[in-house]
């Protein structure tokens, strides 16, 4: 359908165009070719009768060599088909066999008998203009002929110079009407060659012109029905064929959007369902305690306190489980802005490691710290540089056996924290990082599985690189890599 419409309309154009063109150019042509005809007709009657002037010049008009002259003006108007007529300023026709003039009766002369009404018209202009010593043309057109006619009026002079009569030539242009009618055949009959080999290119152009398009139409009914890996392949270096790539860069990106929305989605589902687990088993604990005492299932005074204890525990673990969701939200978000300021990284450690002894102590896990003094100064927000170490070496300590060690190394741009537990299976280290992705077991029965999750985020706000892999030794090593240290040369503020 779309071919056929657009050959259809290609043909109309090309064809109104040339149509049009033809007749500008054939009128063009015409008016030219008249014109040009019209002039080489004035030029040949100005030839002959300048010629019969010069012959008559000089000659009195009452003694003028009758016979030669009018012998020679005979021989012109039978040779040339021309009329030819020698009046004076009064309109009377001279006789060049007498020298006498001639009244309204007329005399013998060439091929008839003239008249003052036998004269052409507009003579008595032409005669006029004449006896001023110009050389004048006239046109007009014979209904009787039906066809333009000339008159062309050479002055005969005395040899002092002065006019003494007037030449007359008189004829049609002929052959103007044949050749303007050959003109308009030949122009009409190119015009129909030239429509079908307009009407042949406009079919040969259409198919090729919308071969393209067909093919880019239906890789966009694709893309509207969601089949996003179409494409349309076209190679041409045109502006078809920059649409073409345009499409297809288009399906690319529609490809990658759709599979990034499902991994949102997919994330969202992950998230949603991550949270009712992590939710239900609290709230289903609190219940069941609150449901027993109120029920006076449980009235022994120490197994009361028990229930007392569990419940605020998980109370404890719900207020931490929101408060994480929370900051790990805020995290996420590009609008959420953290106050950033000249913070020295030692100073931020020596902080870390002096609250991580306390919780370490409880353990029986010993914290070591290797930090250099003045490490690197960098912008960024002290509570939330000191939240990220803590949730690591927490987690070390979390994973370290009693008896056991955290080490702490800080170097001018590198900071490593180790533990020496039994450190991550493979199939789990591309997930440490991951929200509520936590390994099952009694060491991290407590975690939230947002605390890894929160560190990754805080170090991206700081544009650190946060990385984990085991150590040889045994244990995880948890490695940061500051990408934007502040220059030595800048100032403390």
């Amino acid at each position: 359908m779309i071919k056929s419409k657009i050959a259809f309309k290609l043909s109309l154009n090309f064809a109104a165009a040339l149509i049009l063109f033809s007749l500008i150019i054939g009128g063009i042509f015409l008016a030219l070719f008249k014109n040009y005809t019209v002039e080489i007709h004035k030029l040949q009657l100005q030839k002959y009768a300048e010629a019969i002037a010069d012959t008559l010049s000089g000659e009195q008009k009452h003694g003028m060599r009758g016979m030669m002259s009018g012998a020679y003006i005979h021989f012109i108007s039978e040779s040339t088909d021309v009329n030819v007529w020698i009046v004076d300023e009064n309109l009377n026709v001279i006789t060049p066999s007498t020298g006498h003039m001639m009244g309204h009766q007329g005399h013998d002369m060439m091929r008839g008998h003239y008249n003052v009404a036998q004269l052409p018209p507009n003579a008595g202009q032409v005669i006029q203009n004449v006896f001023k010593n110009e050389t004048v043309f006239s046109e007009d057109f014979s209904d009787v002929l039906s066809q333009l006619t000339l008159t062309v009026g050479v002055p005969v002079r005395h040899a002092d110079g002065s006019v003494w009569g007037a030449v007359l030539v008189h004829a049609p242009v002929e052959g103007m009407n044949k050749a303007v009618a050959q003109g308009l055949i030949i122009l009409g009959i190119s015009i129909l060659v030239a429509l079908g080999l307009v009407f042949a290119l406009s079919l040969a152009l259409a198919y090729f012109f919308t071969k393209p398009l067909n093919i880019m139409k239906d890789v966009a009914l694709q893309l509207a029905q969601g089949n996003y890996k179409a494409a349309c392949h076209i190679r041409q270096n045109d502006e078809i064929g920059d649409l073409a790539d345009t499409l297809d860069i288009l399906a690319g990106r529609l490809d990658e959007a759709s599979k990034e929305s499902g991994k949102l989605e997919q994330l969202r589902k992950d998230l949603v369902s991550n949270i009712s687990h992590e939710l239900r088993t609290p709230v289903t604990v609190i219940r069941g305690s609150l449901e027993a005492l109120c029920d006076h299932v449980v009235t022994d005074p120490q197994k009361v306190a028990e229930y007392h204890e569990q419940m605020l525990i998980e109370a404890k673990f719900l207020q931490r489980l929101i408060g994480d969701l929370l900051d790990l939200s805020r995290l996420q978000n590009p609008d959420f802005v953290i106050e950033k300021q000249q913070v020295r990284l030692d100073e931020v450690l020596s902080d870390v490691c002096r609250s991580a002894r306390q919780i370490a102590r409880q353990q029986g896990v010993v914290v070591h710290s290797d930090i250099a003094r003045d490490t690197v100064r960098l912008w960024g927000d002290y509570g939330r540089l000191r939240q990220m170490f803590l949730i690591v070496i927490d987690n070390a300590v979390k994973f370290s056996p009693a008896g056991g060690q955290v080490e702490m190394t800080a170097g001018e741009q590198t900071i490593t924290i180790r533990d020496h537990g039994p450190g991550i299976a493979q199939e789990h280290l591309p997930h440490v990082f991951d929200r509520f992705y936590k390994t099952h077991g009694e060491d991290n029965k407590t975690g939230t599985g947002l605390g890894l999750a929160i560190a990754k985020q805080i170090a991206m706000r700081h544009h650190i690189e946060l990385s984990v892999r085991n150590a040889p030794g045994g244990g995880a090593v948890f490695c940061f890599i500051i990408q934007e240290p502040l220059a030595k040369d800048v100032p403390v503020l």
